[in-house]
C-alpha cells in the first residue's frame, strides 16, 4: 500500500484550511517580496480547479491605505481572499470615512471586514509578515488537535467574570471579560464568514472596555510586562529590554523601559495625533477623532498561543501563536466598541493564567506557561 503523499504548505492552506472547491473564485493579494509564497498558493488553487486571481501592491504598513485597485477587487466578493502581505493589507480609506452598515446596525470601516463579518459572504486568510521559513515550519500541523484545544478553551471562557494573568517578568493584571465571546483561530476557514491567520493557533478575547475613571475604575487593571516580542507601527521585534505598561480603568497610564518602550510610546502617540488630524481632514466622522485617539491607549485583546510548531522569532504572526505564551494588544479590539488606528500585540512569556467565574470557581489555563488539561 502506498503512503498518502504529504501536502505542501500551500496545498495545506488550499485543501485543508480553506477547503477550496472547483470553480470557486479566489483572490490572492500580495506584495512583490512575498511573490514566491503567493504564487505557490496560486498554483495550489489551480490544482483543485478553482479560479484564482493574483494581484500585487506595494508594501503597506499599519497606517497606510490599500490601493484603490485592491479595494475594487475585494468589492467583487470572491469566495475566498488570501492576503499574503509583508506587513498589512492596508486600510480602506473610503469605508473609514463612510462605514458599511451591517444588517444588525454594526459599522465596518473596511470592505474586507464587512464582507467577512457583516455579510459573511467570504472566507479569508491573512498572513502579515509571513516568511518562507515560517510557512514551511508552522503550517503543516495537526489541525484536528488544534481545533479541539481551541474549542475546549472557548468553552472554558463561558461564564468567566475576569482573567488574572501573572508572569515571572512582572505582569500582574486583571482582565474583565464577562459577556464577551472568545474567538478561535483554529485553522478551519472552510465556511463563509470564517477567517484567520496562517500560521493558525490561538484563542483570543476582547477585554471589557474601561471607563477611564481612576477614582472608580472599570476595565483592565494592573501591570503588563512585555518580555517576548512586540509589534510597533514600523514592524515587529524581539524585546531586549522589557516594556512595562501600567493600566488603570482600561487605559494605559504609563509606558516605561528602554528603547523598545520609547518605540511603543511613539506608535501610540502617532496614532493619537493621526486620528485627530483625520477628523479635521474629513477622513473620520465628526467626534470620532477623539474616540480613536483615546482608544489608542486601550487594551484590545488577550490571546493564548496554541500552535506547537510556533516559536518566538520576532515576527508577531508566529510569536502570538507560540506555546507557553500569551499576548495583549494595545489599541483596537475585536468587538467593535474600541475603534482606533492601531492594534499592537505584545508577547508575555511563561504566564500563569486563571479564569475566575461568576460563581466563585476558578480554572487555571496555563501554569507558568504550561497548558493544563482542558
Amino acid at each position: 500500500m502506498f503512503e498518502k503523499e504529504k501536502l505542501s504548505p500551500a496545498q495545506t492552506v488550499i485543501q485543508s484550511v480553506c477547503r477550496i472547491k472547483k470553480n470557486e473564485r479566489v483572490l490572492i493579494i500580495s506584495n512583490p517580496s512575498m511573490s514566491q509564497m503567493a504564487q505557490s498558493l496560486y498554483v495550489a488553487a489551480k490544482e483543485v480547479e478553482s479560479e484564482p486571481v493574483l494581484i500585487f501592491q506595494g508594501m503597506r504598513t499599519l497606517m497606510d491605505k490599500a490601493s484603490p485597485e485592491v479595494i475594487a477587487a475585494i468589492k467583487t466578493e470572491p469566495d475566498v481572499i488570501l492576503s499574503i502581505s509583508e506587513q498589512k493589507l492596508g486600510k480602506d480609506g473610503e469605508a473609514i470615512a463612510n462605514p458599511y452598515i451591517g444588517e444588525n446596525g454594526e459599522k465596518y470601516d473596511s470592505i474586507f471586514n464587512y464582507l467577512l463579518e457583516g455579510k459573511k459572504s467570504i472566507r479569508a486568510v491573512w498572513t502579515p509578515g509571513l516568511t518562507p521559513d515560517m510557512f514551511e515550519r508552522t503550517v503543516c500541523i495537526d489541525y484536528k488537535q488544534l481545533a479541539l484545544n481551541c474549542e475546549k478553551l472557548c468553552k472554558k471562557y463561558e461564564g468567566v467574570d475576569y482573567v488574572s494573568v501573572k508572569a515571572p517578568g512582572g505582569t500582574d493584571v486583571k482582565v474583565p471579560v464577562y459577556g464577551r465571546k472568545a474567538f478561535s483561530d483554529d485553522g478551519d476557514f472552510s465556511k463563509p464568514g470564517n477567517g484567520g491567520n496562517i500560521p493558525a493557533g490561538e484563542v483570543f478575547i476582547s477585554p471589557l472596555t474601561g471607563n477611564g475613571d481612576a477614582a472608580n475604575p472599570s476595565g483592565v487593571q494592573g501591570t503588563i510586562v512585555f518580555d517576548g516580542s512586540m509589534s510597533f507601527s514600523d514592524g515587529d521585534s524581539i524585546i531586549e529590554t522589557p516594556i512595562k505598561i501600567d493600566i488603570n480603568a482600561g487605559f494605559i497610564t504609563e509606558i516605561t523601559g528602554g528603547e523598545e518602550a520609547k518605540r511603543l510610546l511613539k506608535s501610540v502617540t502617532d496614532a493619537e495625533k493621526t486620528a485627530v488630524s483625520m477628523e479635521k481632514e474629513g477622513k473620520l466622522p465628526e467626534g470620532m477623532g477623539e474616540v480613536y485617539a483615546k482608544n489608542a491607549r486601550g487594551i484590545g485583546e488577550l490571546g493564548i498561543g496554541l500552535n506547537p510548531a510556533a516559536i518566538i522569532s520576532g515576527n508577531m504572526l508566529e510569536d502570538e501563536k507560540a506555546f507557553r505564551t500569551c499576548h495583549f494588544a494595545v489599541g483596537m479590539n475585536y468587538d467593535g466598541d474600541e475603534p482606533c488606528l492601531i492594534h499592537l500585540d505584545g508577547v508575555v512569556r511563561n504566564p500563569t493564567i486563571v479564569f475566575h467565574y461568576k460563581d466563585g470557581s476558578e480554572f487555571t489555563v496555563l501554569q507558568e506557561g504550561i497548558l493544563q488539561k482542558l
